[in-house]
């Protein structure tokens, strides 16, 4: 490859496209700004109208529910049909049900594996396929620091993060024969919405738990926007299989 056609410093993911879900807001719409403002085009998914308003040039909004098995099939469709190509895809959907599982009803339990992890195998199996067609892509699941250390009341959610960690290390195994990196961002508490079905101020729920981790401080989604970018770009190159954390040393804290 010639240096003329390298992306360039400015431009990383020039010609190169992506899918990000649970891009309404958060992580997911601070990873598909910082994506689209070094090169890329995306498809952003999202369950919410609010992710329509990402629309514009080099932007395509899908409306959809991760869990859903059509949804994976439509998000890779419209992007080859869209763009022609698939090389990035950021599986950031979830949500959390705070609740001690004493009283946790099966629907509220399977809801939140259904999107946290059965929508990241979903999705990642069906971008797999162009991916391997092509002998290049890269994988990057937004997991949790709840997969190392939990608390009461997150069994689900921690349950879900344990599982897409070990999802993306056998995927990757699975994959990096084919060319495809498959990595995970094990995120702190970010200041996203989240929690909003459950608190009354979500954001600030967050920001307040956040400052137990040994920084002092909840994370902002652009900063785990970067590493999620990190891990998809060719820097990462030697990445495989590794939950990098990124969650203020609360992985490493005594909980």
């Amino acid at each position: 490859m010639s240096d003329a056609s390298m992306p360039s410093q400015a431009a990383p993911f020039a010609g190169r496209v992506a899918i990000v879900t649970g891009a309404a807001s958060g992580i997911g719409r601070a990873t598909v700004e910082l994506l689209h403002r070094q090169g890329a085009r995306i498809v952003a998914v999202g369950r919410g109208g609010n992710v329509e308003a990402l629309a514009r040039d080099g932007i395509v909004p899908v409306v959809a529910d991760v869990a859903q098995e059509t949804s994976a099939a439509l998000a890779v469709e419209t992007a080859l049909e869209r763009f022609g190509r698939l090389d990035i895809l950021v599986n950031n959907a979830g949500i959390i049900i705070n609740r001690p599982v004493a009283e946790m009803s099966l629907e509220e339990w399977n809801r939140v594996l259904a999107v946290n992890a059965t929508g990241a195998f979903l999705f990642s199996r069906a971008a797999m396929r162009p991916m391997m067609a092509a002998g290049s892509g890269a994988i990057v699941n937004i997991g949790s620091y709840a997969c190392y250390q939990s608390f009461a009341g997150i069994a689900a959610y921690a349950a879900s993060k344990g599982a897409l960690a070990q999802l993306t290390r056998t995927l990757a195994l699975e994959a990096i024969g084919h060319g495809i990196r498959v990595n995970a961002v094990g995120s702190g508490d970010a200041v996203t919405n989240i929690t909003n079905a459950i608190q009354p101020d979500g954001q600030a729920y967050l920001a307040q738990h956040g400052r137990k981790a040994p920084i002092g401080r909840a994370a902002r989604p652009e900063e785990i926007a970067e590493v999620a970018a990190f891990l998809a770009s060719d820097k990462a190159s030697y990445i495989v299989g590794a939950v990098v954390m990124a969650d203020g040393g609360m992985s490493v804290a005594i909980p």
